[in-house]
């Protein structure tokens, strides 16, 4: 086990962490008197940045790794069969008149092949979240183009 190296704050932030995968809400769950997220995303980042924390959160996911949990090749390889339609899976299946049958061997539908697209696109950052910012103090513009000042 690691030594107690890390702050209460950088703990919880850490195991947050583990938790939702996510630094910026995992930073909002540890100092819940941030309030803006683009100061959670900052700090979140560079949390993620401390040796420390880096540390603690590479020995806790060692500990936390079993063969009953997947790990990033099986989940990577089961959301892509399922895109592909290779997957199989047992579906109920009208049968009319109210009677149902489990079939065993059908493909995903459409809606779990998107779904699995969208999660292998959120993996390799496929997409782009919107994200708002907000500037605080005087803007400035400063004239860098070379040449002479009379414009010619």
């Amino acid at each position: 086990m690691i030594e107690r190296k890390l702050t209460e704050k950088q703990l919880a932030f850490a195991d947050y962490y583990i938790e939702l995968g996510n630094a910026t809400q995992a930073y909002l769950k540890a100092y819940p008197s941030v309030k803006k997220e683009t100061t959670a995303s900052t700090n979140g980042s560079r949390m993620l940045g401390n040796a420390k924390v880096k540390a603690y959160i590479a020995n806790r996911m060692e500990e936390l790794k079993s063969e009953r949990v997947a790990d990033q090749q099986e989940i990577l390889e089961l959301l892509t069969s399922v895109i592909r339609g290779e997957a199989r899976a047992a579906t109920l299946i009208g049968l009319g008149g109210g009677a149902e049958e489990i079939e065993g061997e059908m493909p995903p539908t459409m809606a779990e092949r998107v779904k699995a697209a969208e999660l292998l696109g959120k993996r390799y950052k496929l997409w782009t979240d919107k994200v708002e910012t907000e500037i605080t103090g005087a803007v400035q513009f400063i004239d860098d183009i070379s040449g002479d000042s009379d414009g010619g």
